[in-house]
Parts: C-alpha cells; sequence; structure tokens
C-alpha cells in the first residue's frame, strides 16, 4: 500500500464521551475529520469532509512525507445567544496521514468545494511501471517491469 493513514485509537471513546457528555467545544483532543482516499490513475485522492469550514481557516502542511490537515469551525452564535442544542462539532480538527516514498509529497494539489477538501498526491515517477526492452538473438521483445 503506497499510503500508511494514522490510527487514532482514541477517535472512538472521544465520539462516546460526545454523544453522552456533549462537546463544548473546548475539547483539547481534536475532533474527527471523517475521509475518503482511493487511487485514480496515477494520483492518489483523499477527501475530507469539513462542513461549515471556512477555506481561510484550512491548513495543510506536509513535513517529511507527514501530511497534516487542521482546519476550525467556530460557533455561529453570539455570547447573548440562548442555545437551545449544539450537536455540530465545533473547534480544531485534525488528521495526519504518512505518505509511503512511492508518493510525490512536493506535488500536493489542493481544492475546497461545498465543504469538502480534496487531495490529490501524484504517484512518484520512480514507483511507476515501465516497460524495458529485451534484445536478443533475433528478436526484441517487451516485458513490463
Amino acid at each position: 500500500m503506497a499510503m500508511l493513514m494514522r490510527t487514532d485509537p482514541f477517535r472512538e471513546l472521544d465520539r462516546i464521551s460526545q454523544q453522552f457528555f456533549g462537546q463544548n467545544g473546548t475539547s483539547t483532543r481534536p475532533a474527527a475529520m471523517p475521509m475518503d482516499a482511493f487511487r485514480s490513475g496515477d494520483d492518489y485522492v483523499v477527501k475530507f469532509d469539513l462542513p461549515g469550514v471556512s477555506a481561510d481557516s484550512i491548513d495543510l502542511d506536509v513535513e517529511r512525507n507527514v501530511l497534516t490537515v487542521k482546519a476550525e469551525r467556530s460557533a455561529d452564535y453570539g455570547d447573548g445567544d440562548e442555545v437551545q442544542v449544539a450537536e455540530r462539532p465545533r473547534g480544531t480538527f485534525s488528521r495526519q496521514l504518512f505518505l509511503g516514498d512511492t508518493l510525490d509529497a512536493d506535488k500536493v494539489q489542493a481544492s475546497y468545494d461545498a465543504g469538502v477538501l480534496t487531495l490529490r498526491i501524484p504517484v512518484a515517477e520512480q514507483a511507476k511501471p515501465r516497460k524495458i526492452a529485451i534484445t536478443g538473438g533475433d528478436e526484441r521483445k517487451e516485458i513490463n517491469a
């Protein structure tokens, strides 16, 4: 597998805790950021659900093959408002992906539309399959390497 994802053993515990005790927006643990990841041709595509997050609050960083996505969603009601229900997660969202050596971390492309952050990470040239010509005798053949 060309891309490894960091697992967070506490994410499920956080989700259950928030269900029973509520989330006040001041949690020190980052909220979950659901994602899909798949290969499409010569790219890996990763999509993160970030509904209600401003594109200005999204921070994307790559360091030593670790890609970090951070985003923040603030409450959209004021201090004087009387909140009846506050179920939508807010605060800081964070996710890290460990990119394998077969991916080109220097050429990550990002776009944000309709609450979905899409990253396209190309497969490194040296990791792509290529044909190697074999010569010998009277015939010339090509095989996949």
